[in-house]
């Protein structure tokens, strides 16, 4: 197995992806840290690993405060003895429109997704470069940083927060050995059973059955287990070379996001005043600007809610 000997810390690793991801990684050979904020939940996901026949702990925390981070640093040393591996995954959602969204639900998931990310991340280094570890730092990172989402505020900026410090830990981390990632999972969770688009993917998903076609290829829509390899791949010692990136996992569909890049660029001698603009930018920009938000392809007529609905009439 290629992380034996290995110890990692999943954040949210109680249920759903986290599970997945913490459970792939006991599958080929780590002893996991398990954390989450419900204490029945983290215990079970503990003796589902040990079930499988892996190692595992729980640390029952909210993430956000460096308290916590240190904690979740602190057991991975003394029940295992040491720590390679940080998979930040702790989130929690607060959605509505601009308009309705209190300081408090902006607060709430910043605090988990961006600074959860940040104080974690910054106890493993600082663990990593004080014993000489090459470690692995992989940040969770999804589809609603990279493009924009409606009702959404406060998630799109702690996820596109999120993909801008791992390249800067790439830099910063870089002579140290040290590696950070973000990955992008596209797969069946409890906000996207919620979705009418999805219904039909995340009800196969829950009778054990294979999504159609259309989700896994097409739309890059899968399970859980569909993202777990990548974050055990980029854990291993083969992805010592890969740092900085940001890679994207779901169905059959795995993709390399690009950093962002100029789309169009124009000169103009002197500048561009407000004139210049006017009179310019439409012809030479007017057909380059950038889509934002998820464009999803128009779901065939079986896979339709509306035509499930008839079927059960």
């Amino acid at each position: 197995m290629s992380l034996t000997g290995k110890v990692a810390i999943v954040t949210g690793s109680g249920r759903g992806l986290g599970l997945a991801y913490a459970r792939e990684l006991a599958r080929q050979g780590a002893a996991v840290v398990i954390n989450d904020v419900d204490a029945e939940v983290a215990g079970e996901a503990v003796r589902t690993i040990e079930a499988d026949g892996g190692r595992a702990v729980a640390v029952v925390a909210p993430v956000g405060s460096t308290e916590a981070a240190k904690q979740l640093v602190e057991a991975a040393v003394t029940e295992f003895g040491r720590l390679d591996i940080l998979v930040t995954n702790a989130g929690i959602l607060r959605d509505k429109s601009l308009l309705k969204m209190t300081d408090e639900d902006f607060d709430l998931v910043i605090n988990v997704h961006l600074r959860g990310t940040f104080t974690c991340a910054r106890e493993a280094f600082g663990y990593f470069k004080e014993n000489g570890i090459g470690g692995r730092i992989i940040a969770i990172g999804s589809p609603t940083g990279q493009r924009g989402n409606f009702g959404q505020t406060n998630y799109a900026a702690a996820k596109a927060g999120i993909v801008g410090m791992v390249r800067t830990w790439a830099l910063e981390m870089k002579k140290a050995g040290v590696t950070a990632n973000a990955v992008i999972p596209v797969a069946a969770t409890a906000m996207t059973k919620t979705i009418p688009y999805f219904r039909k993917a995340v009800e196969a998903d829950e009778r054990g059955e294979a999504m159609p076609r259309f989700f896994r290829h097409e739309l890059g829509f899968g399970t859980a287990d569909d993202v777990s390899g990548l974050i055990a791949f980029l854990a291993s010692d083969e992805a010592a070379g890969i740092t900085g990136q940001t890679i994207g996992a779901g169905g059959d569909r795995l993709q390399l996001w690009t950093h962002p890049e100029a789309a169009a660029t124009e000169y103009r001698e002197g500048g561009w005043g407000y004139q210049d603009l006017v009179e310019n930018f439409g012809p030479l920009f007017g057909d380059k600007l950038q889509s934002v938000g998820e464009e999803f392809l128009p779901l065939p007529e079986e896979l339709q809610p509306e035509a499930a609905a008839a079927q059960v009439r």
